[in-house]
């Protein structure tokens, strides 16, 4: 069972690797507790004070979601074996389509590389 210092380092942390799969269902997550409270805002009238909340909730989850997908692509490029900064581009429209189908399709590099020994765990360093 995941531990909670698990949960914080795939999410917040940016040492170590992550593969595809973990890349895109962590992506997964990331979107869906992002589109709870958008989901929500849209059931309340426009202007109570139940819309004002459900309205900020979204802003903190599209804050905390904005890292961590960062985050999540830093690691995948690890695996990749290639610098975290290149995430950058998930920023750029259309390109940022292409760096992801790259990011969930090619496979990362096997054994150890400079950014961690293995997959799915914080780096070494």
């Amino acid at each position: 069972m995941p531990e909670k210092a698990d949960f914080i380092w795939l999410f917040f942390k940016t040492s170590g690797r992550v593969s595809r799969a973990a890349y895109f269902l962590g992506g997964l997550l990331v979107a869906i507790v992002q589109a709870f409270p958008l989901y929500r805002f849209t059931l309340v009238p426009e202007g109570s004070a139940e819309s004002n909340m459900w309205s900020f909730v979204f802003f903190l989850a599209f804050l905390a979601s904005l890292w961590s997908n960062v985050v999540l692509a830093v690691k995948r490029l690890h695996d990749l074996d290639k610098p975290g900064i290149a995430a950058l581009v998930l920023f750029v429209p259309v390109v940022s389509i292409v760096a992801f189908l790259v990011l969930c399709l090619f496979p990362g590099q096997a054994g150890s590389n400079r950014y961690g020994s293995r997959t799915n765990a914080p780096g070494d360093g």
